[in-house]
């Protein structure tokens, strides 16, 4: 009862607040013109004008600014209203994302759904417990009409492997991110997830088992707790545990309400190393066994760098690591590197190896980057 009634007074503060916002700008725009009216009857009134005329004034002067008061509010509730029906009128309209028990039912542009492991069986709770991810003649856009952004991916990614996704700007790197959380879906093809056709599963189960470090960190306003475990599932001791692994148990000891210290919007009382260690400590917390980095280091300076890949290496050894590396350093130690071009892996194979062949895409890559 208590965590109900705190969620609903979060929504009432805000109301409130407005409410009050609102309030104290009427008021000062009553007494404003109040004070205009009176200034104004008392320098314009004439010897023929009796005091009831100015009294009569300036009591509909009074009225006046409540009735403005008024007007304002039921503008507000209006668009308030119409802004509601606005939006059931687009979701009546608005054709649903595909997925669990409807897509079931059904198989992807002739493809057929694979037979095992449905998303719903009881030994499929831990999916995915070791990270092994297939790409099976898939391609995919972004709408109907537009041009296919991945072409024909065929991938065979091993559980625990760590892989480096490179390529020039529009070759498909945060295309295959999208497909994997299925924020696009297939034109053709499939993606399998340890045995899994992810089309089978309803897109809060599938994205809440796979985690992204983004380039740019992610911060709500709230509490340092409402950051790490926003919907209350964890104890103190495993918050605890994920900030000292991000190195920020130490800084956030220091603040006066420790887990319950506030963080403003969009984190501006943090630096953005901090941001990103945030974001960091919630993936530690979530622990999955597929991790995709975006690029997650790329806005945070040398040290902070450091402390992340230090820590992505010991906490999510076991796990299957996709990073989108915009400079080709971060990625020399994976195991193995995709080369995408025009949405079509036109190279995958380890660092060593295409590095040897002066004639490979990831060769020029490397060699503009300055990495030899």
């Amino acid at each position: 009862m208590d965590s109900l009634v705190d969620t609903n007074q979060r929504c009432m503060y805000s109301t409130a607040s407005l409410n009050s916002w609102l309030q104290i700008r009427l008021d000062g725009l009553a007494s404003l013109l109040i004070l205009f009216a009176g200034f104004l009857l008392t320098v314009q009134r004439r010897e023929a004008s009796g005091g009831g005329d100015t009294g009569m004034s300036l009591c509909n002067v009074t009225n006046l600014s409540y009735l403005v008061g008024l007007l304002v509010r039921l503008y507000g509730q209006f668009v308030n209203s119409m802004v509601s029906y606005e939006r059931l009128a687009e979701y009546c309209h608005l054709k649903p994302e595909t997925g669990g028990a409807a897509h079931r039912q059904q198989t992807t542009t002739g493809q057929q759904l694979l037979p095992t492991a449905a998303a719903d069986d009881d030994d499929n709770q831990n999916w995915p417990n070791s990270g092994r991810i297939e790409f099976h003649g898939y391609s995919a856009r972004y709408r109907q009409g537009l041009e296919l952004v991945l072409n024909e991916i065929d991938l065979h990614i091993n559980s625990g492997e760590k892989i480096g996704i490179v390529g020039r700007t529009g070759s498909g790197k945060s295309s295959l991110v999208l497909a994997l959380f299925r924020l696009i879906e297939p034109a053709v093809g499939r993606i399998v997830i340890d045995g899994i056709d992810i089309g089978r599963l309803d897109l809060p189960e599938l994205r809440s088992r796979l985690t992204i470090l983004p380039q740019e960190p992610i911060v709500y306003t709230g509490t340092v707790r409402s950051n790490l475990d926003p919907f209350a599932r964890h104890t103190d001791p495993e918050l605890w545990s994920v900030l000292e692994r991000s190195h920020l148990k130490s800084y956030v000891q220091s603040l006066d309400g420790q887990l319950d210290s506030p963080i403003s919007e969009s984190g501006d009382n943090l630096s953005v190393g901090q941001r990103q260690l945030i974001c960091l400590a919630r993936a530690l917390l979530r622990n999955t066994r597929v991790l995709i980095l975006d690029e997650a280091t790329a806005s945070v300076d040398v040290q902070t760098d450091a402390l992340i890949q230090q820590t992505i290496r010991q906490e999510f050894r076991e796990s299957t690591v996709l990073t989108i590396a915009h400079r080709i350093h971060t990625i020399m130690d994976s195991d193995r590197v995709i080369v995408l071009n025009n949405g079509r892996v036109v190279e995958f194979a380890e660092p060593d190896s295409l590095l040897s062949d002066s004639s490979t895409i990831f060769y020029s890559l490397a060699k503009n980057a300055g990495v030899f």
